[in-house]
């Protein structure tokens, strides 16, 4: 009888030994796992504030990527590292997908609202965005603000050196050389408001195409409004009555700080002037330039 329960108790500390300790856990990981894959999955239209009758549709044409996507965040393989050793697989439960800290403006540079869409709807373009807004107001979404779009490129903004993966891209029909209408100003206000909320988004880190890329890009053009935008709290605008900078301001150092990449100064100061000035967009450093700069730099 004493043999028996010895083989008893062996038997029942091999089976425990067998059963996998993390099998709870895992199931919260799964369960987690498949709640990000409904919300990058939701492709429902959303009714922005403080804008009627427009609506956030979304393109479909994203399907088979986001399939890939889904297979990537779920793949839980074990793989042989090059010293010979294997990985294992424990899935924590403590994660989420990436939250977008930026929203970068461009303009399109094209003729139309379908020429964009067409645009990003073709593999061989390679480069995308979030959300493509119309002259006429109308906004489409044509990726979840969750994943990474291709729309930044090569580009800074302090020591963010991959803006795509921090950021949402928002493209703005138009040329680039006339003015932004009233209904698509609106529909980018009622959008901002909608993803700031939704991100808690600094104001400081809505910016532009050019912020990111000076001499590269000079999106979204000097004709666009960064003063409204400002006064709704998207954004940082100079002081009406410009404090003089100190004698010993560091014009350079106070731009870095600001989020410009100031390896080409003179790159930089065009892109600022660009942003805050408008008026003229030389290299100078005059007394208002210095002085605005200053002033947007003790706002960060």
């Amino acid at each position: 009888m004493r043999n028996f329960y010895y083989y008893l108790f062996f038997v029942i500390f091999v089976t425990s030994c067998a059963v996998n300790p993390y099998k709870k856990t895992e199931k919260i990981y799964d369960e987690k796992l498949k709640s990000l894959q409904e919300t990058i999955s939701n492709k429902e239209s959303v009714t922005l504030p403080m804008v009627n009758n427009f609506k956030i549709t979304v393109e479909p044409t994203y399907s088979d990527n986001l399939l890939n996507i889904k297979d990537s965040i779920s793949k839980m393989e074990l793989t042989i590292l090059r010293n010979g050793v294997n990985t294992e697989w424990i899935g924590t439960v403590n994660f989420n997908l990436r939250k977008p800290n930026f929203i970068i403006l461009h303009h399109t540079a094209q003729d139309s609202i379908q020429q964009t869409i067409k645009t990003f709807t073709l593999a061989r373009t390679q480069v995308s965005a979030h959300y493509v807004i119309g002259d006429d107001g109308r906004v489409v979404q044509m990726l979840n603000d969750y994943l990474r779009a291709w729309h930044a490129g090569n580009g800074s903004w302090g020591k963010n050196t991959d803006i795509n993966s921090v950021s949402i891209g928002i493209e703005l029909d138009n040329n680039g050389s006339e003015p932004f209408s009233d209904l698509q100003i609106n529909s980018l206000l009622a959008l901002l408001t909608k993803l700031k909320k939704d991100y808690n988004i600094p104001v400081q880190n809505i910016i532009g195409h050019s912020d990111i890329a000076p001499k590269r890009k000079v999106d979204p053009s000097v004709l666009f409004p960064w003063k409204t935008l400002a006064e709704k709290g998207f954004g940082v605008w100079p002081d009406e009555e410009l404090e003089p900078a100190p004698a010993d301001f560091n014009v350079e150092q106070g731009l870095r700080i600001i989020g410009y990449d100031t390896k080409n100064l003179s790159a930089a100061i065009s892109a600022f002037k660009l942003h805050f000035i408008q008026s003229e967009l030389s290299t100078t450093l005059d007394e208002k330039t210095i002085n605005t700069i200053y002033s947007i730099y003790k706002k960060q």
